[in-house]
């Protein structure tokens, strides 16, 4: 497996865990412990990563550690909570918090942390992007006519795939309307959440789909086919396109389509 598919195995596997351990360190007497156990560590030894020392003792995520302890440092005497835009602000820009030490811990955190965090995010944001984007060339590379995410938005549609096709294709015997791709493996809990959230709500929409899992997925998982889910971990070259009334004889049934299957080899590509 490639580095990028072990990568994103851990990064789902690491964020199963800490879903199970999280909720322990967010009790307000572990918060305070936590907290003061910070500040002491911080004024005893103001130039070491005291901060990101602590989450590593107590095995919690680098930024989500930060998180805590910012969240604790903006509370008021009363112990009113900041809004959460204000902390979130204060996480992707550290330079915003007024005590300078506190805020240097937290950057430290922020860029030693590989599974959480505002720097996390842009770069899953920036993969999740490109793979879009190599999607979309892929398609344009064999003259497939579709839509993208931003299209379909500006037509109304509010929960849609990353791409619709304007005239389906199949691929391994199976009729393709739409295409989602997903920069990350793709595991029994996450595939079983994307289900629920969002394949099925395509498939009752617009039809049967495929899925892209650019980093693998466990094989016993593409076993929706005849449901209208067909899994790949790369962009398939097995595609037969549908050309409209090609060699057909006598008028089709009424409310139908008649299309032949072609398929599109290397050279007809290329000429």
């Amino acid at each position: 497996h490639s580095q990028s598919t072990l990568l994103s195995i851990f990064s789902l596997e690491y964020q199963k865990r800490t879903k199970k351990t999280i909720s322990r360190h967010h009790a307000p007497d572990v918060i305070e412990r936590h907290y003061q156990r910070y500040l002491s560590a911080a004024k005893a030894h103001p130039t070491a990563p005291v901060l990101l020392e602590l989450a590593n003792e107590v095995d919690l995520s680098p930024a989500l550690m930060a998180r805590v302890i910012l969240d604790r440092y903006l509370q008021d005497p009363q112990g009113a909570v900041p809004s959460k835009p204000v902390l979130n602000s204060m996480l992707k820009e550290p330079s915003l918090i007024p005590d300078q030490t506190l805020a240097k811990h937290i950057y430290q955190c922020t860029i030693n942390d590989c599974c959480y965090g505002p720097l996390v995010d842009c770069i899953k944001h920036a993969i999740g992007q490109e793979h879009e984007v190599l999607l979309c060339d892929r398609l344009k590379e064999r003259n497939l006519s579709f839509l993208d995410e931003n299209q379909l938005r500006a037509m109304g549609y509010d929960k849609t795939p990353d791409i619709i096709l304007e005239v389906p294709i199949v691929v391994e015997g199976h009729i393709v309307h739409w295409i989602e791709s997903k920069a990350s493996f793709g595991d029994d809990q996450s595939h079983c959440t994307y289900l629920t959230e969002q394949f099925w709500s395509y498939c009752n929409r617009f039809g049967p789909g495929l899925v892209i899992y650019w980093y693998g997925f466990i094989g016993e998982l593409d076993c929706k086919r005849d449901r209208g889910i067909l899994l790949k971990e790369c962009f398939p070259t097995d595609i037969v396109t549908l050309c409209h009334g090609a060699r057909h004889e006598g008028p089709a049934p009424p409310g139908k389509i008649t299309t032949t299957p072609t398929t599109t080899t290397a050279e007809e590509e290329s000429s």
